[in-house]
């Protein structure tokens, strides 16, 4: 019996080199965190935001800085503190003697690829300021409102062990990220590689050796062709049986919104595209459904003090409900 090729309705044969190569420009310094340089890949070709939380040394910022000098787009970066100010970072007017006018400058958000350092140490004047620019991709300053150049994109870190000088992310802010990526240690094995690795290159780490691999022209290209990606009926209900889960569990307190359910829905079809397919799986769906959860849900007091994770309850939710063949 002859094997049957599946053919792809979608050509998504740019989209698979341009991820390979971006992945090849990231591991010239990056070594394992595999999981966190794919949904980072995914969210950019879903056009969603990402919290990166891990402990101070992982290589969160350093990855974050790579992703973006693959792509030939603007980035800034932006340390969150405690004493600034909503105009330190979309911008001021200022009086211009010549012309006898107000002029606005721009801020840092101005930009593509946004990377803002300790996202939980800012007050929440700016965090208002920036949850605008992250919900509706625009900026409004004195009555004017300013639209965001495509991609624009907020990759945001955050330690979880210090909590001094720390401000809590309101849940509607938190719901605005696709991802929350915890970066963990690495194994011996790529720590040992890590330490030869920074030995044989001269104990430093030279972020110029990684190329551009991408335009906005093709990132909006890829875009539209994940969003082309198929997807049965039967996997969307998977989908929302999953987050309706969320708000009948015992062991949570607050469940996931609808926004959860379409982060889910346009993160698979982007990892399905990755992957080299146009249509969804069930796989591509459980890969994603946890990073989207995950800071989508609240435990219940009592479970918390069991030790219990939302990772642990999202992963019993996925396990009870049925595949779809």
């Amino acid at each position: 019996m002859e094997e049957q090729v599946f053919q792809n309705r979608v050509d998504l044969s740019g989209l698979q080199i341009a991820v390979a190569n971006i992945k090849q420009e990231v591991n010239k310094i990056i070594v394992g965190q595999d999981d966190m340089i794919e949904l980072l890949i995914a969210a950019i070709l879903a056009d969603g935001h990402v919290l990166i939380e891990g402990v101070p040394g992982v290589a969160k910022t350093l990855t974050a800085k790579l992703l973006s000098r693959t792509m030939s787009v603007g980035f800034s970066r932006i340390q969150f503190t405690p004493d600034l100010m909503p105009s330190d970072i979309i911008g001021t007017s200022i009086y211009n003697l010549k012309t006898t006018e107000f002029e606005f400058k721009q801020g840092p958000l101005f930009s593509n690829i946004i990377l803002i350092d300790e996202i939980n140490r800012a007050p929440a004047k700016t965090q208002s300021a920036l949850f605008e620019a992250m919900e509706e991709r625009q900026i409004t300053v004195d009555g004017k409102t300013y639209q965001l150049a495509a991609p624009f994109i907020v990759l945001a870190t955050q330690n979880p062990i210090e909590q001094e000088g720390t401000y809590r992310l309101p849940e509607a802010q938190l719901d605005r990220f696709i991802f929350k990526i915890e970066v963990t240690y690495p194994s011996l094995e790529n720590e040992t590689k890590i330490i030869t690795d920074y030995h044989a290159r001269k104990d430093t780490v030279d972020i110029n050796t990684v190329n551009s691999v991408m335009n906005a022209a093709q990132v909006k290209e890829y875009r539209g062709k994940v969003s082309s990606v198929h997807i049965d009926a039967n996997l969307i209900s998977y989908i929302a049986k999953i987050v309706n889960q969320t708000r009948n569990n015992s062991s949570l307190y607050l469940g996931a919104s609808p926004r959860a359910s379409l982060a889910i829905l346009s993160s698979s079809k982007a990892i399905a595209a990755m992957r080299g397919r146009d249509f969804v799986t069930p796989d591509d769906i459980k890969f994603v459904a946890t990073p989207v959860l995950k800071h989508r849900v609240i435990l219940t007091p009592e479970k918390e003090m069991e030790g219990i994770t939302s990772n642990d309850i999202i992963k019993q939710i996925i396990e009870k409900i049925e595949i779809p063949r």
